[in-house]
């Protein structure tokens, strides 16, 4: 899939405009996420911490998890801001996985600058993956 920089940097600006609603009391590591589907719609998500830190949530699921439950499952391409372009953790590689190792991640950070562009797969080479359970 071929994006044009603009599609990139608008999907940059999106997420990135969504960190502002992350809810980060203890990191005060605001991550927005801005999911793109095969069928145009776009869904943002943040990430949402809590007390118990293993009921925290990340922006990249939460986008996910959002557009899944409005129908879709066929995803494109995510963005995922942080302060300093970070990477997405391996349970939101995982969670990518289940829908498509072809799906195009771009790393940004606060200012919106690109830091990195890769496919699923190369995230989570031999991921497992829906296939593996037939």
């Amino acid at each position: 899939m071929n994006l044009t920089n603009e599609e990139r940097q608008m999907l940059i600006n999106l997420a990135n405009e969504a960190r502002k609603f992350a809810y980060v009391p203890y990191s005060k590591y605001p991550v927005g996420a801005a999911l793109r589907t095969k069928t145009g719609r776009i869904y943002t998500g943040v990430n949402v911490e809590n007390a118990a830190y293993p009921q925290t949530m990340c922006a990249e699921r939460v986008a996910i998890f959002k557009a899944v439950s409005e129908g879709e499952k066929e995803f494109d391409v995510i963005a995922v801001v942080t302060n300093n372009g970070g990477s997405p953790c391996g349970g939101c590689r995982q969670v990518m996985a289940e829908f498509g190792l072809d799906m195009i991640v771009l790393f940004a950070d606060g200012d919106g600058n690109l830091k990195k562009e890769l496919t699923v797969s190369e995230l989570l080479p031999e991921a497992f993956t829906p296939a593996h359970l037939l």
